[in-house]
């Protein structure tokens, strides 16, 4: 009697060892789901402070001077970010054909534009920075020794995929010819 109970007990936990982790765990290439990253609107400034921080932390030590926010160029970039959902693609140009000067511009700014970074993610900004430093052109962006301002900015869809922005400016300079785009 207690043979077949013990039988039916290693089964019973042999199979509940081979029970498959539910769909929400593990994602399709088998590594855990991450974490949706919300964004609140009360998290703006700190996001915003975070990313200027980290970004003068890599400026300082590549020997670059350090830069300041710039109202005019975050409207810039918020202005991309959202268009980007809209058109459901990363890129460079707005739907009105605009290109990065056009939208500096628009927002009022006076100084010469640097250059842009863009990404479309569901990481944190600090894991976007992160990968923007690993492309060669948005690092060249990031550390140009002209910037002396920065505009970050951010749209994120329901479904919690993130469009960031970062455009980079020099604020006392004559315009010029901006970098290649990263």
């Amino acid at each position: 009697m207690i043979r077949p109970i013990l039988l039916s007990l290693t089964v019973a936990l042999s199979l509940a060892a081979c029970t498959p982790i539910t769909s929400g765990q593990l994602a399709i290439d088998g590594k855990p789901r991450p974490k949706l990253y919300q964004i609140r609107e009360r998290d703006t400034a700190k996001i915003q402070f975070r990313t200027l921080d980290s970004v003068n932390a890599l400026r300082q030590a590549s020997g670059a001077g350090p830069i300041e926010l710039s109202a005019e160029l975050t409207a810039a970039a918020a202005t991309h970010a959202r268009d980007m959902s809209v058109q459901n693609r990363p890129w460079h140009f707005g739907s009105d054909g605009s290109s990065p000067l056009d939208r500096v511009a628009r927002a009022g700014y006076s100084g010469a534009f640097i250059g842009e970074a863009i990404s479309e993610t569901y990481e944190t900004e600090l894991e976007t920075l992160a990968a923007w430093m690993e492309e060669e052109g948005t690092r060249r962006v990031i550390l140009n020794t002209d910037a002396t301002e920065m505009g970050f900015a951010w749209f994120q869809e329901p479904n919690g995929k993130i469009w960031w922005t970062l455009v980079l400016g020099e604020a006392t300079a004559t315009p010029q010819e901006p970098l290649p785009l990263g």
